[in-house]
């Protein structure tokens, strides 16, 4: 997984539409089609081999 990067303005807009607190999460991956994100405490715990993202889709 590649390293995950703080919001943009734009980005948080659209985490907010999800019902997501833009503070908890960091980008990892940001498409026309959907938003990938990563939680901060997840990244955070010890001991799982892979790191849960969500998908958040674009509505157009």
């Amino acid at each position: 997984m590649k390293n995950g990067k703080k919001p943009t303005l734009s980005q948080k807009k659209e985490m907010k539409l999800h019902g997501l607190q833009p503070e908890n999460w960091l980008v990892v991956k940001d498409t026309r089609e959907f938003l990938e994100v990563v939680s901060r405490m997840e990244l955070k715990r010890i001991g799982t081999d892979r790191k849960r993202t969500r998908r958040l889709y674009r509505s157009e």
